[in-house]
């Protein structure tokens, strides 16, 4: 089988190089992903033909995901006549992209790859520090900064810190979570004697100074509660703590998490109308109002002294970067099922580790409208197998129920009647599923639509000098077809 060495060639020179690496760079064609290595230079120096490096594709590709694309196709296709050897700066499995996408490619095209390590950059960089990364560290690569946001409570380091144009890019993303005079720690040349050097700076002055591939960026952690947002919820915070506090609003002290339920149920129901009149004014308004119900029981929960609003949001973060591992992960989906299905399995997983016994129907809030829960607990029924093979056995249930409450109704019997009708809802809600309709949102939109055309018939008859109540139902009815042609034409 074709065979492609990955050699690391550690953070300096081929004295950190490791013997088996060393001996594995002078036994047959090497390619280097660089040749702008302390390492890699010396190979150099020793005048040997056999060494073909991949810079000029730093100046020829568009992007990086060209970049890698191209040394990664050129390595296999030199493999696939010869053994050959990939040399990489540090230790190939760290912060290496080509180095991955072999390993992922290689085996498909019949193509060994064995990886030789060596000396990481992340340990010359640990002792120039002085760091203990079982302490706690976020290593990242600065080319991909913003693909896996930072937590500010923990350090991270960043590598591959190699020019101006990057350490732009990457101050604007840290200023988004750090402030401008946050101190930080430029690490140039680490393992190199004569050369390594640690610098301390403000965060805004990091794109001002001195950068080669050998420069990487130390940021110290900040306290959960100095961390500066974008879009911080400190003046809504502090409103409701002075409506809560001495000298505040009377109505607001004496509210309770089950007083304020039926605030926070109607402005849901707020957000959902201006979303469905596609007014954006209105939405911006209600979203306000329904942020003002988070805020207002994270206060009373803080008073308790349960939580805070800053448990709150982090709480969200921290659950939806878990639950997207193919965002912020290596997890691999190609559809929205997939996403799903993943989704479902990490929440199981979660509930196990929380110590509670998983059940298919579960967590379905009882306090949903009853449509919705009706066909949320279908769904869940459904993802186990408890289902109609089609739509067919949906359509034959509607049926068989309406009959059934039509005998109920004749009988006279109020609670068999009750009891039938929700049957019949029920299966109503299956065939909307197998529709792909969400029977909720119909329901409003009928109604809507009932009372448009019933305001129609009460103006017209305004217009005329007449109340609704004075309509006889004949003219009630052509007013209604009047206000349906009009919808037509709308």
């Amino acid at each position: 089988m074709p065979k492609i060495t990955v050699v690391g060639l550690g953070p300096a020179g081929l004295d950190l190089v490791p013997p088996r690496a060393r001996e594995a760079l002078g036994a047959g064609r090497v390619y280097l992903r660089t040749a702008r290595h302390p390492a890699a230079e010396e190979l150099l120096a020793g005048g040997d033909g056999n060494i073909k490096s991949f810079d000029d594709l730093y100046e020829q590709a568009a992007d990086f995901e060209e970049l890698y694309a191209r040394i990664v196709s050129e390595l296999l296709a030199a493999a696939a006549a010869a053994d050959i050897v990939y040399a990489v700066p540090g230790h190939p499995l760290v912060a290496e992209e080509t180095v991955r996408r072999l390993r992922d490619e290689a085996p498909g095209r019949g193509i060994q790859v064995e990886i030789l390590p060596a000396v990481s950059c992340l340990d010359t960089i640990f002792l120039a520090l002085g760091l203990d990364p079982v302490e706690g560290l976020q290593v990242r690569d600065a080319l991909t900064l913003r693909k896996v946001p930072l937590d500010t409570a923990q350090p991270a380091l960043l590598l591959q810190v190699y020019s101006r144009l990057v350490a732009g890019d990457v101050k604007l993303s840290l200023l988004e979570l750090y402030p401008p005079e946050h101190p930080v720690r430029l690490v140039r040349a680490a393992g190199l004697p004569g050369r390594e050097a640690v610098t301390e700076l403000p965060l805004y002055e990091l794109d001002r100074r001195e950068l080669d591939h050998l420069s990487s960026l130390y940021v110290p952690p900040l306290s959960r509660r100095a961390v500066p947002a974008r879009y911080p919820l400190d003046p809504l915070v502090n409103v409701m703590a002075a409506l809560r506090g001495p000298g505040g609003c009377p109505w607001d002290k004496e509210q309770t998490h089950k007083l304020l339920r039926r605030y926070l149920i109607e402005e849901c129901y707020e957000v959902i109308e201006a979303i469905d009149e596609n007014d954006m004014h209105k939405l911006q308004e209600e979203l306000g109002d329904l942020l003002l119900q988070v805020v207002f029981h994270a206060r009373l929960a803080e008073e308790a002294g349960r939580f805070d609003i800053n448990a709150v949001v982090s709480g969200i973060v921290e659950k939806m970067i878990r639950r997207h591992p193919h965002v912020f992960g290596e997890v691999k989906v190609g559809t929205s099922a997939e996403v799903l299905v993943n989704w479902q399995q990490i929440k199981r997983r979660e509930k196990e580790t929380a110590g509670e016994e998983p059940t298919a129907l579960g967590g379905v809030p009882r306090a949903l409208p009853a449509l919705l829960r009706a066909y949320k607990i279908q769904e869940r029924a459904a993802r186990v197998g408890f289902d109609w093979p089609d739509a067919g056995g949906a359509w034959e249930k509607v049926g068989e129920e309406a009959r059934e409450l039509k005998a109920a109704a004749a009988g006279g019997d109020t609670a068999a009647v009750a009891e039938e009708l929700g049957d019949l809802l029920f299966a109503v809600v299956n065939v909307a599923r197998f529709l792909k309709v969400e029977p909720e949102l119909a329901l409003a939109a009928t109604t809507r639509k009932f009372e448009e055309r019933f305001a129609f018939i009460e103006q017209t008859a305004a217009a005329t000098g007449r109340s609704v109540e004075e309509l006889s139902l004949a003219e009630m009815d052509d007013l209604w077809e009047q206000a349906k042609a009009m919808e037509k034409l709308s």
